[in-house]
């Protein structure tokens, strides 16, 4: 009975994985469709690319390479099948999901642009909420919250997520600076969605953890004592 529990709860736990990693790439169309700012991760990474003389996608190997050793010193718990969907496959999906609203959405106005901002964040919020939860890796930039919070025991996650989010957004700013950017081009590293996303996104993903995706993996199951 315990074998068949572990196996159904495994399969939950894969399921949520797979489903969460991908409803997060698709997140990312929204906000790319938005355009009011991307995420706080890729707020840095754009202000390093102005910064480093190298290509993008070379950069964003590197420093996720970077966060990847960080993890495997510091937790490597937090390293598993999310982490390897997201390296491997998250890039081509948010292309897709973007191209696919452009061609749906092609007039957008303020309006509009707001509706996909907030679709993104609360899909974001509530996929990284699914692939925490089961527990079978995460991306390289959401396991430093996590090991601060669950291994290093400081602070809560809310608060800590906020912390390692705005720290992104000044160093996006700040690369983009040191690199000579002017203030009008600014929007090419942080706008209004940035700056909600990185203040938000803590809270709701915590929100989601107790709301949705806990229960969701408890669903159906016995209390540990009816087990036999």
């Amino acid at each position: 009975m315990k074998k068949q529990i572990k196996i159904e709860n495994f399969r939950r736990r894969l399921l949520m994985c797979i489903l969460g990693v991908l409803i997060s790439a698709v997140s990312v169309g929204f906000f790319k469709r938005a355009t009011f700012g991307v995420d706080p991760f890729q707020s840095m990474m754009a202000g390093l690319s102005e910064l480093v003389p190298i290509s993008f996608g070379t950069l964003y190997v590197i420093v996720c390479v970077l966060f990847l050793v960080f993890s495997l010193i510091a937790d490597r718990h937090y390293i598993g099948l999310a982490t390897f969907i997201n390296l491997f496959l998250v890039g081509y999906i948010v292309d897709f999901s973007h191209g696919l609203l452009n061609r749906l959405l092609p007039d957008l106005g303020i309006p509009g642009r707001i509706v996909c901002l907030l679709i993104g964040i609360v899909v974001m919020c509530l996929a990284s909420s699914l692939y925490f939860t089961a527990d079978l890796g995460v991306s390289v930039y959401d396991a430093i919250a996590l090991i601060i919070t669950g291994t290093w025991h400081k602070g809560q996650f809310r608060w800590v997520r906020i912390l390692t989010d705005c720290v992104c957004v000044c160093l996006g700013i700040l690369f983009y600076f040191l690199a000579g950017g002017k203030v009008q081009g600014i929007g090419a590293v942080v706008g209004v969605g940035t700056i909600v996303t990185a203040l938000f996104m803590g809270p709701l993903i915590d929100f989601f953890n107790r709301k949705v995706a806990q229960p969701m993996l408890m669903w159906g199951q016995k209390p540990q004592q009816d087990i036999q």
